[in-house]
């Protein structure tokens, strides 16, 4: 298992993002808009995509029973593309618009009544209906960018396609293997919101659900493989 090789590590690099949404819950709690949190845990399925060049960088050294470095999550990021950082860009671009919506729902929905974890936690009737309406809408944008990201981000990594031919191999894909790709993509959405919402998981689950989408990607469209037609 490639966390288990180099736990350290694999778990720094995501203490970065472990910290940033600590962070965030604490301005959410300040503000007394706690179930927004509910909306950020869910918004970082949006945004993840953006995060993979470094875990890939470190899998693949793994995967070789090589030793992996800080440096090599550098190295990661600077191996993607333009492509990949256009596919980034559009991550973040939805993971915003979805937030936006999110916060301009919880207004007519729950109000400026402040609303603290502790409150939070009784899971009042408005509350519940927010988060309701929020994760089907939620749902739907995360599908569309699953779809279109799920395999283009790394084909594009390994420079294997361009921006377009890339899109359109992991659309192809995900409907194409329709029921194992969506019971990986409701797993990793489990896995990842609950450890959004208990953040000292996601120093585990973040790293090994990144090493397990790259070996996801890697039986989909082997290595040795010619590149996927357009």
């Amino acid at each position: 298992m490639q966390f288990r090789a180099q736990p350290l590590l694999s778990a720094g690099f995501a203490a970065v993002f472990t910290a940033l949404g600590l962070l965030m819950f604490v301005i959410l709690e300040t503000a007394g808009i706690a179930p927004v949190s509910l909306s950020l845990a869910g918004g970082f399925m949006l945004v993840g995509p953006a995060l993979l060049a470094g875990f890939f960088a470190l899998s693949d050294r793994l995967r070789h029973s090589e030793k992996a470095t800080p440096g090599d999550i550098v190295r990661g990021f600077r191996r993607m593309p333009r492509g990949g950082w256009v596919m980034s860009f559009v991550c973040v671009l939805i993971f915003l618009i979805w937030i936006t919506d999110a916060g301009i729902l919880y207004g007519f929905m729950v109000g400026r009544e402040p609303v603290g974890f502790v409150r939070l936690l009784r899971f009042e009737e408005t509350v519940a209906g927010y988060v309701f309406y929020s994760a089907i809408m939620g749902a739907v944008l995360a599908f569309i960018l699953f779809a279109v990201s799920a395999f283009s981000i790394p084909l594009l990594y390994d420079r294997r396609a361009h921006l377009v031919p890339a899109v359109v191999a992991s659309v192809r894909a995900v409907f194409g293997r329709f029921g194992v790709v969506m019971s990986w993509a409701v797993l990793l959405a489990v896995v990842i919101i609950i450890s959004a919402l208990l953040l000292p998981l996601l120093l585990i689950t973040l790293p090994v659900m990144a090493y397990a989408s790259r070996e996801l990607y890697l039986r989909v469209y082997p290595p040795d493989a010619p590149p996927p037609p357009v």
